[in-house]
């Protein structure tokens, strides 16, 4: 994918880091899809093992068949839909600021940045025992305004981004001292 399109880089910027929820966030919508596709089938052949006959019924086995497809459809859809808030939750973090893309929904998005030398404070958290055996937690960039931070939770490595952040936080700063002296 062309982040740069996205994000309208500037003509020195360049992207250092693309981040996304761990990889891990995906298994329990998987699990609970599953699960739903296993009870819509459940059903089906509990009414077929009790009831063989009406799948054959002129009314009642069409009403099946369309109360089958919508609820397979609505379970689709409601995966398709987590996996596009999955995949487009995005922090973008450039050598000059970080992006932070936030997919609400299916139609709603949005996108806000911070400059890297506003920042005054990153912390990473991580709580509880997959969190610990999987390496994921919160990250969250704050600077001294009230309330301009980002958080972006269940991101891979969060204490070593945490570290990366203020790394280029510090260099973003020196560079903006050196242009502000010339």
């Amino acid at each position: 994918m062309n982040y740069s399109t996205i994000i309208r880089q500037k003509s020195y910027e360049h992207i250092i880091y693309v981040l996304r929820q761990s990889p891990w966030m995906l298994a329990p919508r998987v699990i609970v899809l599953i699960i739903l596709m296993a009870v819509g089938y459940g059903v089906f052949f509990l009414l077929k093992l009790v009831t063989p006959d009406v799948f054959f019924h002129p009314l009642w086995g069409v009403l099946l068949l369309l109360l089958g497809s919508i609820y397979a459809l609505t379970v689709w859809l409601f995966f398709y839909t987590s996996l596009i808030n999955y995949f487009l939750d995005l922090w973008i973090i450039t050598n000059d600021r970080i992006v932070s893309i936030d997919q609400r929904g299916l139609f709603s998005r949005t996108m806000s940045e911070l400059d890297l030398y506003r920042i005054q404070d990153v912390t990473s958290e991580s709580h509880g025992l997959f969190a610990t055996i999987f390496y994921y937690g919160k990250l969250t960039a704050q600077t001294a305004a009230a309330k301009d931070f980002f958080i972006f939770d269940n991101v891979q490595n969060p204490h070593h981004m945490r570290e990366e952040i203020i790394r280029l936080a510090d260099e973003d700063r020196k560079y903006h001292a050196q242009a502000a002296q010339m």
